[in-house]
């Protein structure tokens, strides 16, 4: 468990740290329910994975910020972890769409630490629960909302300027993705002498 009790900096971004209040979680069907799971959002393969510059190119955010924000536990990497120079991280599609909302919520100027604290709330969900939540904030608290009532509420009381659709991110990010390479976390026999190349940009 991260302590958030400092302040915490995004290394491409300074944003000051403040406390997280968050609007009581509640459990929320999904709209996806009647699909086919491989019909589902970010319906793939558990085994599927994309390397770290591929995350970066999908999620919109720098290698830097993807290294440390997988080395200080904010976003890590589920497919498979880096396990030293000749292994490369692989994150599944659901790790690219946190990447994505980390980063949006860093472009409305929420803390890291903040985030952190918000993003721990949505680490057990799944792809479709996470596409019906709307993230709202008045730039300090970030508040989980996955009713329309919810959001009327904010709206209302003047705690939002602005909203952060999952949904939406989700279909961005199956975009990006259907034109980018993914990979097995598990080499075919046929590839297993050959030497895994370092991480892309990991030197950098």
């Amino acid at each position: 468990m991260v302590d958030d009790s400092s302040t915490e900096q995004d290394p491409a971004a300074s944003t000051a740290g403040q406390d997280v209040a968050r609007a009581p979680l509640g459990l929320q069907g999904t709209l996806f329910d009647d699909l086919p799971e491989d019909e589902r959002p970010g319906a793939s393969p558990l085994d599927i994975g994309y390397r770290g510059p591929t995350a970066c190119s999908a999620a919109g955010i720098t290698y830097r910020q993807l290294d440390y924000w997988a080395r200080t536990s904010l976003v890590e990497p589920s497919v498979r972890e880096a396990s030293g120079s000749g292994t490369q991280r692989l994150y599944s599609f659901r790790d690219i769409l946190v990447l994505k909302i980390v980063k949006k919520l860093l472009d409305a100027g929420i803390s890291l630490q903040n985030i952190r604290t918000a993003i721990s709330t949505l680490r057990d969900r799944g792809v479709a629960d996470l596409a019906q939540i709307t993230l709202m904030s008045d730039g300090t608290t970030v508040y989980e909302c996955t009713s329309t009532d919810e959001v009327v509420d904010l709206l209302q009381g003047g705690q939002a300027v602005f909203a952060i659709a999952v949904g939406r991110h989700v279909r961005d990010v199956e975009g990006t993705l259907a034109a980018l390479p993914g990979e097995r976390a598990t080499p075919a026999a046929g590839d297993a002498a050959a030497a895994p190349a370092a991480d892309e940009l990991a030197t950098r």
